[in-house]
């Protein structure tokens, strides 16, 4: 049975793509494409059918990565068949928890620094879409930092329920 993980942040054009494809990339490293599958979404609809923003695909493309994306706003009826969904920042978490039927769909919300043991006290990535490059830089720098600790929460969830 496929794990499946959702990255939200506000507008799904520059800090859950950038997490839904480096992830991705994890995943496929590992050689759990088959078991997890993995995508995001936008707290709001503002850019909905928008691809990634240019200076996240640029980012992205700079580091290796792929980023083929079209923004869509997360909906709550998704919570039934994720298994993990990864906020962004705080707003992300509070909103995509209020969003949530249940208490156990409540629970399957985590911020993406949650699994990075360096984040310290401060688990949000900060949003670069107002400012220059840099921002997108240090927006990738955090998501990788986080992706291994997510990696193998998520392997583990994985492997378990395909045994």
């Amino acid at each position: 049975m496929t794990y499946r993980v959702c990255f939200v942040c506000t507008g799904n054009i520059c800090r859950s793509p950038m997490a839904e494809f480096v992830f991705r990339a994890r995943v496929a490293e590992a050689g759990l494409d088959g078991l997890v599958e993995v995508d995001s979404a936008g707290t709001g609809g503002w850019h909905e059918g928008d691809p990634a923003d240019p200076r996240t695909v640029s980012v992205l493309a700079e580091h290796g990565y792929d980023s083929g994306h079209t923004a869509r706003q997360f909906e709550a009826s998704w919570f039934a068949r994720l298994d993990l969904v990864v906020a962004l920042d705080e707003g992300h978490l509070k909103a995509l928890r209020r969003l949530a039927p249940t208490e156990q769909d409540a629970a399957k919300v985590r911020l993406l620094r949650s699994y990075d043991p360096t984040a310290g006290d401060d688990l949000d990535v900060p949003d670069p879409y107002y400012g220059g490059m840099e921002g997108f830089e240090e927006c990738l720098a955090m998501v990788e930092a986080s992706s291994t600790g997510l990696l193998d929460a998520v392997r583990e969830q994985a492997e378990e329920r395909a045994a």
